[in-house]
């Protein structure tokens, strides 16, 4: 269980997304789409809380020593998400429609833990049809030691419901499935808390995740699992599977949500020899996650 402590680490967080529910009430109608790419938006921020970052591999199961002095990339969004959040605060669009779609990671150089974080942030592009829009964000992390270690691009889709430019509801595409020549990595079985210990760890307080009757208001049966979490699940067992213990040698991964995972849940991670990587229930089911990856050993990219 995390410990409730960690909600103290999250005000950068929580006060980005009070500004975006403040907004999202706010007119939008005049508002005009700004040009793209955006500038960018700076920070330094102090060093990641040690017990934070313990917590978190310790939520993941993951032993602490696997990182040696560095912060595991896959918990860019606790120090990324409120930068990545200000870039978006002139759109016109309704927020509380917006959805985490997909991620890429690119890894140049492991990021130390203990140094200040240099981060940037800015909208990279928007793809509006009429009937939704794709937000594309860059986000750069580094250390004065290491300046540019990882970058993260973030893709948001959002519906547009009642906006012109459609003919009609459109048939829902099949989601992928997990290949059936696909194995197994492990099996993760992910208990019901795992969506508020995510929160308290990150700062992600969407309730549609920890808080079981707004999930059910919004169609679920139960919470649903952040799409990072599920991201951060994937990473950790490549990283105990594929790369041998050593997170240093990934280069780059790139992923997409493709189905809400309820919790609890009992899946799996799969991965195919040329770089696929799945999260699901069992070969030929639907996937929750699919993406590709590149490794020290796997350099053809994604």
């Amino acid at each position: 269980m995390v410990p409730l402590r960690h909600a103290l680490a999250q005000g950068p967080m929580l006060r980005a997304l009070g500004g975006v529910a403040l907004a999202a009430i706010l007119p939008r109608r005049h508002r005009a789409r700004p040009a793209t790419p955006g500038p960018w938006l700076s920070a330094e921020l102090p060093p990641r809380p040690e017990a934070l970052v313990h917590d978190y591999l310790a939520h993941l199961g993951v032993d602490p020593a696997t990182y040696r002095g560095h912060l595991p990339v896959h918990l860019f969004p606790q120090w990324g998400f409120p930068l990545a959040l200000r870039t978006l605060a002139d759109l016109p669009y309704p927020y509380g429609r917006a959805v985490n779609a997909s991620c890429r990671i690119d890894v140049r150089a492991p990021l130390p833990a203990g140094e200040p974080l240099l981060v940037r942030a800015r909208l990279e592009a928007i793809d509006d049809d009429g009937r939704r829009a794709w937000i594309t964000q860059r986000l750069i992390t580094g250390t004065r030691s290491v300046p540019e270690a990882m970058t993260a691009e973030l893709r948001v889709h959002i519906p547009l419901r009642g906006k012109g430019g459609g003919s009609g509801a459109r048939a829902p595409k099949a989601r992928p499935a997990v290949p059936a020549e696909a194995v197994a990595l492990t099996t993760l079985r992910i208990d019901a808390r795992a969506g508020l210990d995510f929160a308290l760890l990150t700062g992600d307080f969407n309730p549609i995740h920890w808080v079981p009757p707004y999930a059910r208001l919004a169609g679920f049966p139960s919470t649903i699992l952040h799409g990072f979490a599920t991201l951060a699940r994937a990473l950790e067992a490549l990283n105990a599977g594929p790369f041998a213990g050593d997170p240093g040698r990934l280069r780059s991964i790139d992923v997409r949500f493709t189905k809400p995972l309820v919790l609890p849940a009992r899946v799996s991670v799969y991965t195919t020899p040329d770089g696929g990587v799945w999260i699901g229930d069992s070969p030929g089911s639907e996937a929750y996650l699919e993406g590709r990856f590149a490794s020290t050993e796997t350099e053809t990219p994604p």
